[in-house]
């Protein structure tokens, strides 16, 4: 089983990235918070590997910390809570935050997350309380400025990872025109704007 990638990035998406190890394309899947810390495409990159074998597909989820895979393993432990929406919940809250709303028992935070209703918010609180206190939720630090070149296409690349994550396409088009997008914006910041503004 796979637990760690080191390679060169041989593209990258807020979704997912293909990276290039030896000269073998691993497309892996990442939650935001992994996408803000990429560096640029050709730079090399580790990550820490959580490998979903199911009967038609093999599928590799890709984390810049070891607390993030810790904490989506906790994540995918609980009923009726798969890989996708375990990226999805980390995609929208910060491993350290949703470790705070846990052990605080917080559903109104927990169930604003797309995807996470107040009866899987309870699963995650009653399930999850006692777990979380043992992680560490520390973040290494950023490693260098990274920046994105601006793009024509951005805006939909946005647009189609916020759908993806559950959030309606109207209501994403809508925040997406309502902001302003410098023409030097990079592609994490937008993102991370959009999605604090559709949190409200």
């Amino acid at each position: 089983m796979i637990a760690l990638l080191t390679g060169k990035i041989a593209h990258k998406s807020p979704e997912f990235i293909i990276m290039d190890v030896n000269g073998v394309g691993y497309r892996i899947q990442i939650p935001f918070s992994t996408y803000y810390d990429l560096p640029e495409e050709g730079k090399d990159i580790a990550l820490n590997i959580y490998t979903h074998v199911k009967e038609d597909a093999i599928n590799l989820y890709g984390f810049r910390s070891l607390a993030e895979k810790n904490c989506f393993q906790l994540l995918i432990s609980v009923s009726g809570i798969g890989p996708k929406l375990g990226k999805d919940i980390l995609s929208n809250i910060q491993v350290g935050d949703l470790a705070r709303a846990i052990t605080q028992g917080d559903l109104v935070r927990l169930s604003a997350i797309p995807g996470i209703g107040r009866k899987t918010a309870e699963r995650l609180v009653l399930e999850l309380r006692s777990k979380v206190l043992k992680l560490d939720t520390s973040q290494p630090a950023p490693e260098g400025a990274r920046t994105s070149a601006p793009s024509s296409a951005m805006t939909d690349d946005i647009s189609s990872a916020l759908v993806n994550l559950g959030y309606k396409e109207g209501v994403v088009r809508k925040v997406l025109m309502e902001m302003e997008i410098p023409a030097d914006a990079a592609m994490e910041e937008l993102l991370k704007k959009a999605l604090k503004l559709l949190m409200k």
